[in-house]
């Protein structure tokens, strides 16, 4: 079905994330994470399966894979890639799409697929760019052969994966090269031309989440996808199916395992909503942002599950805490937005403040009380500088301090050390305004001179400062106060 009938062309309105989410259920406490379940029957059904249908599918998978292959090598025989990139393929070359699209829905169907198609496909003129949520599986790759074989958006090295790679290269992609530091603008450089351009270019599908999730919630759309201000027609993939063998997120099953359990399935359902196209509003074409935020909106209500605002630099957290022997849930502070309100350098979460609070947190548990975070300071738990600093940081005064408080906590310090007065203070005076026991004293003196044994007074609390980012507030109060 084509053309504009029954295509609903929707005027932008913001919808709001506080009715949004009081609408629907709360959001899920890790979309990163997913465990299969298999009960007795299940499994002896994989085994089972495993000889009798998995070699079977397996053949059947190498066939198709081939015949796709070898058409896609047809397709592009004298082309270079600055012919692929520069111009959209016409006549015979892009008629064997239809082929290629016939022989991977093939490979899909014989590996137990059924695929199921809510709604009509715009065309390229209505909607240049198609927009597909949730992702959550390397297996979501069937969409492509379901919309006609758009241009996908991949990393240059994946077009020299073999038999996948000639596949990939006949969509003329847009490659990500991620050795370019100018990647990312480069990348929206093109979308733009493609999606305003005469020629004629096949739609751009576009995953905007940017990692795999496990479909409770939409994580964070990335805006690239939205920079050209174009309609665009947001799709939505749905699994109903009782077992999910699909999903592959940072904690769970492998690619190799989940591939394996989908293989010994009878069958695996899917399902494919087009929604209306989206037409941007001239406030949504020059904020990208807001334009991201407001399409995922539409998709998680049609969806019916919750937005949440995390993103791929959260599972980033997550791999990291989980090195430094911490439950990596912890990572979920939704960096992006952190990152925006603080004014934070790209990787300073994990490399200072995810070392630093892994220093002093429980690791079983993920937090710390007042005594443990008085420990890290060198303090004792009664002083009233090590009381005041933890109150700071538990904001909702629980007793305890995750990863996500801590962060808030220590920025929000830091932006009021950096306007407090300067100054001129010394550790002598540092330690005359602490007030502490001489056992105490002893203590928090001999962790200070051990840190650099040959620097001067100066010297010794930029190492403290280093060592324990919150004594700059403690420094900053003690030698500013009146007090003597």
């Amino acid at each position: 079905m084509n053309g504009t009938s029954g295509l609903r062309h929707r005027t932008a309105v913001p919808i709001s994330k506080s009715n949004t989410k009081d609408c629907l259920s709360p959001p899920p406490v890790n979309p990163f994470v997913h465990n299969v379940d298999l009960g007795p029957y299940d499994k002896i059904k994989v085994y089972i399966l495993t000889v009798v249908l998995l070699p079977l599918r397996l053949v059947a998978v190498f066939a198709c894979l081939f015949i796709a292959y070898l058409l896609a090598c047809i397709g592009t025989i004298g082309l270079s890639q600055e012919d692929l990139i520069d111009k959209p393929m016409k006549g015979w070359r892009r008629s064997l799409s239809k082929l290629i699209t016939a022989t991977s829905r093939l490979c899909f169907r014989s590996c137990g697929y059924r695929v199921r198609v809510i709604g009509q496909q715009a065309t390229a003129k209505e909607a240049p760019i198609l927009i597909f949520s949730p992702h959550s599986s390397f297996l979501d790759a069937f969409v492509a052969h379901w919309t006609g074989l758009p241009c996908l958006i991949v990393r240059s090295q994946d077009r020299k994966t073999p038999i996948f790679g000639q596949l990939i290269n006949y969509t003329q992609p847009v490659y990500v090269w991620r050795e370019d530091p100018n990647s990312r603008q480069n990348t929206i450089k093109e979308i733009k031309r493609r999606t305003t351009s005469p020629d004629g270019w096949q739609q751009i599908l576009i995953f905007p989440e940017g990692t795999c999730s496990n479909r409770t919630g939409l994580i964070t759309f990335k805006p690239g996808a939205f920079y050209p201000g174009v309609p665009v027609q947001p799709v939505c993939i749905r699994y109903p199916n009782r077992l999910d063998t699909v999903s592959w997120t940072w904690q769970g099953p492998g690619a190799l395992e989940l591939l394996w359990l989908t293989m010994t399935q009878f069958y695996t359902y899917c399902e494919l909503e087009f929604l209306p196209v989206y037409v941007p509003t001239e406030e949504e074409k020059c904020n990208p942002k807001l334009f991201a935020s407001n399409v995922r909106d539409v998709m998680a209500k049609a969806l019916q599950v919750p937005v949440t605002d995390y993103s791929y630099e959260d599972c980033r957290l997550m791999s990291k805490a989980k090195k430094f022997g911490l439950p990596p849930s912890i990572g979920l502070i939704e960096v992006q937005n952190v990152r925006e309100e603080f004014g934070l350098d790209a990787r300073v979460l994990e490399t200072d403040f995810l070392e630093k609070f892994a220093k002093f947190a429980d690791h079983s548990t993920g937090l710390a009380d007042a005594k443990q975070f008085a420990k890290y300071l060198h303090l004792p738990v009664d002083h009233p500088k090590a009381m005041e600093l933890f109150d700071i940081n538990d904001s909702d005064r629980s007793g305890t301090l995750s990863f996500k408080k801590y962060v808030r906590g220590r920025c929000t310090l830091s932006g009021s050390t950096k306007n407090s007065i300067g100054t001129n203070g010394s550790w002598d005076v540092v330690k005359r305004r602490l007030k502490l026991s001489p056992e105490n004293l002893e203590t928090i003196d001999s962790f200070v001179v051990n840190l650099k044994s040959d620097a001067n007074e100066n010297d010794v609390l930029d190492h403290l400062y280093a060592a324990v980012p919150e004594w700059s507030w403690i420094v900053s109060e003690l030698c500013n106060s009146s007090s003597p």
